[in-house]
This record gives structure tokens, C-alpha cells and sequence, in this order.
């Protein structure tokens, strides 16, 4: 098992220089299990497929992630029924770190949330989030995948 540590933030402006050199990924996620602290997920990444279990909440968290395959993500996708989400994910280097931008689809555009991962909270709470980045949203529980994908987006979103 591995500590995800991550800071999120709402984006109300796409970032186009920067995204002119990213690669973007089609997502689509369903949430098997969505508990208070736990969810396990099921993700289709290009020609990837995922399952994922994260434990805890806030910028840090526990996570656990498998290859699996199309046959058994095909297999376990009508469980996740109204609990499923699409998004198009740019991923890029800006002043060393790696960014993610997730352009949400369907019920949740326009909603943007860029993402980012580091080794250390002390790394984390240090970063300067760039122009484009608004309001933090790392602890906010509306803004979780999982959240998203059963209630849809916030109304400030």
C-alpha cells in the first residue's frame, strides 16, 4: 500500500499554453464500495484498467492500486450504476512538478480540477499552485471523485 499525497484546486480558466505540450487520457471510473473513509474504484485509462482502493481523507491517503483486465472491468462496470463519472485528463510539467487538469464530461462540465502529487506533506503544503489554479479544494469532501460521481457537481462548481 502506498500514501497518495495530493493538493487539488477548482480551475475556471483552461491554462491553453500550457496545455499545448500535455497528454490527455480518456477516463472512465465507477465507485464500487463509497464509504466515509473508504471507496473502491474501478477506472478505465486508455487501454488500461484499474482497480483502486484509498483509505483516509485530506491530502494524504492510503492507497492500493491493480492492473486489471477489460474483461473484468467490463465485468464489474454495471455494478457501479449511478456512481460513474467520464473526464479527459491532461497531464504536463510545469516548473518541475507533474500536473493533471481533469476536464469533467456529461452532467459534470463544466467543472476543471488540476491535481498534484508529491513525496512529502512538508513538499505539498511548500508548492505554489500556478496562475491558473483557484480556490484549494484538497479537503473539500464535494470535490472527491467518488462525491462527483454520486451527487454531481457542487453548486459553486
Amino acid at each position: 500500500m502506498a500514501i497518495e499525497i495530493e493538493r487539488k484546486f477548482l480551475v475556471t480558466r483552461r491554462p491553453e499554453a500550457e496545455l499545448q505540450q500535455a497528454l490527455v487520457e480518456q477516463i472512465q471510473q465507477g465507485y464500487l464500495i463509497r464509504e466515509a473513509e473508504r471507496e473502491v474504484r474501478i477506472r478505465r485509462k486508455g487501454d488500461l484498467f484499474y482497480l483502486t482502493e484509498k483509505k483516509g481523507s485530506g491530502m494524504s491517503r492510503d492507497e492500493h492500486e491493480i492492473l486489471i483486465t477489460e474483461q473484468m472491468f467490463d465485468a464489474l462496470w454495471p455494478l457501479t450504476r449511478g456512481m460513474q463519472l467520464a473526464k479527459a485528463r491532461s497531464t504536463f510539467i510545469l516548473d518541475e512538478h507533474r500536473l493533471e487538469l481533469d476536464i469533467y464530461q456529461g452532467e459534470l462540465e463544466p467543472l476543471m480540477i488540476l491535481e498534484t502529487e508529491f513525496t512529502s506533506e512538508e513538499q505539498a503544503l511548500a508548492w505554489s499552485p500556478p496562475w491558473f489554479a483557484g480556490p484549494e479544494v484538497t479537503g473539500d469532501k464535494r470535490y472527491k471523485n467518488a462525491q462527483l460521481a454520486t451527487e454531481g457537481k457542487p453548486d459553486n462548481g
